[in-house]
């Protein structure tokens, strides 16, 4: 007879530092579809307001926090989503209070971004199933939606910008902006770099040569 007890210790053992876990998402993101030629352009995709929700301790913070630089930045998780398209650029920006990520990638095939056009004629088609994370919801578009039975985006023919907008997930007061570890982040980096700066061996000599100039004048 197996040991209840002993089964149920381990899945509480297993289950409880996934429920108190941060999960790492963002509020909304924009795709923008630059074309540069009949089937080639660029593909911006705009993650905006990226905050954790289910926080209860500053190291969960930030672990997501890494997770974001570690996975989403430096890592590959978009190049995996799209692994046809070329030329991948990724940072990371403040705007309007709130931190935001930017992707831009290449592609030299409509299909390679997910778009479609029945034998490379008529309209633009995007299908809301090529967007890669889970929870995304149809808000907006410069085209026209074919509604929740048809999760189509549609563009005329002659469009040589297309976009849309998601949403994800709507943050109350138990979620936490990722914009303060971002700053915080990258002050730390600042600092680093100044004490690189003035302990480097030829900034001495710079000083001396600057303080020189000073007492010239």
């Amino acid at each position: 007879m197996p040991d209840f007890k002993r089964i149920l210790r381990f899945l509480v053992f297993i289950l409880v530092p996934i429920s108190l876990a941060g999960c790492l998402t963002c509020e909304r993101k924009e795709y923008t579809f630059q074309l540069t030629g009949e089937n080639s352009g660029k593909l911006t995709i705009k993650y905006v307001n990226i905050f954790s929700s289910l926080i209860d301790s500053t190291g969960e913070l930030s672990a997501d926090y890494d997770e974001m630089v570690n996975l989403w930045l430096k890592g590959e998780k978009l190049e995996k989503d799209f692994p046809q398209a070329t030329n991948f650029k990724k940072r990371l920006f403040a705007e309007d209070g709130v931190l935001c990520g930017e992707v831009v990638m290449e592609f030299d095939d409509l299909s390679k971004v997910n778009l479609y056009r029945f034998q490379n004629k008529g309209p633009f088609m995007f299908s809301l199933s090529g967007v890669n994370d889970d929870g995304e919801t149809f808000s907006q578009t410069n085209g026209e939606f074919g509604g929740e039975k048809m999760p189509v985006v549609f563009w005329n023919e002659d469009a040589r910008q297309l976009s849309f907008g998601t949403k994800i997930a709507t943050p109350d007061s138990s979620c936490v902006s990722m914009l303060q570890q971002w700053e915080t982040k990258q002050q730390a980096y600042q600092l680093r770099d100044l004490k690189q700066l003035l302990t480097f061996p030829n900034w001495q000599q710079m000083k001396g040569t600057i303080q020189n100039k000073i007492k010239l004048f």
